[in-house]
């Protein structure tokens, strides 16, 4: 079983802002081959939501909560990562609504901006996330905005 939490970066420990950063660093630049700057000064303005397995104490889900006017004219949601040994088990689903949930009640907002990589199109749709605009290349991945708006 895992626990969500959700810290403001000065709030993370050095162990918590680690592991976070060694996820997204396996995930990322590791499995999906792309060298990036991941470190990109974004962070220390964000909100950090975390799955922590209890059993293993590893950080095996992430997101980071980005307030508007930093990414996206609203509020967004990336980073969005689970550990490979955790996916296809309802996982990210439920990080992305707790995500959802904790960036309109953070930001108090209705619309969420998110850059997903095309081919999880539809994952994302399921969560009400439509697409905007036309799909580009981030990092050499193609990705497409897309827009949660709960007005």
């Amino acid at each position: 079983m895992y626990q969500f939490t959700v810290k403001a970066f000065k709030d993370l420990s050095v162990d918590e802002l680690y592991k976070i950063l060694q996820l997204r660093e396996t995930v990322f630049v590791v499995e999906q081959n792309c060298i990036y700057n991941d470190i990109d000064g974004i962070d220390a303005h964000c909100f950090h939501l975390f799955a922590l397995d209890k059993e293993t104490q590893s950080f095996i889900a992430y997101a980071r909560l980005v307030p508007a006017k930093i990414k996206f004219d609203v509020p967004s949601i990336g980073r969005v990562i689970s550990d490979k040994n955790y996916r296809g088990k309802g996982l990210g689903k439920a990080l992305m609504n707790k995500a959802v949930d904790e960036t309109m009640q953070l930001f108090k907002t209705n619309s969420i901006k998110i850059s997903a990589q095309t081919y999880l199109l539809k994952f994302y749709s399921n969560l009400g996330f439509k697409p905007i605009g036309v799909p580009y290349d981030e990092d050499g991945i193609e990705h497409v905005d897309m827009l949660l708006d709960q007005l």
